[in-house]
């Protein structure tokens, strides 16, 4: 047998029967490789270690997914991991936009869906307010004008670095102030 197609059979046997021993052979041969296959992307270690385990745990929860007549074991899980790559590069993009997000968009909207938006609204609203203006602005500029970073620097002649850390540290406030991690 070849060592892709044992690999294969390890993710059908955690589908089949959550084989917990074939998941510890997955983690220990690919962790390492999705790690640097992060890494090579321009992540930290610290995100890339955090991101490899998030793929390993996804490949647990997926394993029902997986078909080896479609993809090899690499493939499948790289492709997981390049699409939470993906997603961890929106976020850093757009580090706010879940709150604006409604989660569940197959569902129709009941009365108190949109009490509860109203009310998250209002408090992004005032969240916003209590930003230093300087911070509030280059909020306004990069989520609501869709500038990029660059873009604000230029128009409010700043240079870059500071751009970023202000819209960091909005960021970061925005959070504290709504309570949020």
């Amino acid at each position: 047998m070849k060592k892709h197609d044992e690999y294969s059979a390890r993710i059908v046997s955690i589908a089949q029967r959550g084989d917990r021993l074939a998941f510890a052979e997955l983690f220990n041969f690919y962790g390492t490789r999705i790690k640097g296959f992060y890494m090579r992307g321009g992540m930290a270690a610290g995100q890339a270690e955090e991101l490899a385990q998030e793929t390993m745990l996804m490949v647990w929860r997926k394993a029902t997914l997986f078909d080896p007549a479609k993809a090899s074991a690499s493939t499948w899980i790289f492709t997981i991991a390049r699409n939470l790559r993906i997603d961890a590069l929106r976020r850093e993009r757009y580090p706010a936009q879940h709150l604006l997000e409604d989660h569940d968009p197959e569902q129709e909207p009941s009365p108190s869906d949109g009490l509860l938006r109203a009310e998250r609204e209002e408090c992004i609203r005032l969240a916003m307010q209590a930003l230093p203006p300087e911070q509030a602005n280059v909020i306004n500029l990069h989520y609501f004008d869709d500038k990029a970073h660059s873009e604000i620097a230029k128009a409010l002649d700043l240079p870059l670095g500071t751009v970023k850390s202000r819209l960091r540290l909005a960021i970061q406030r925005l959070r504290d102030l709504m309570g949020e991690e």
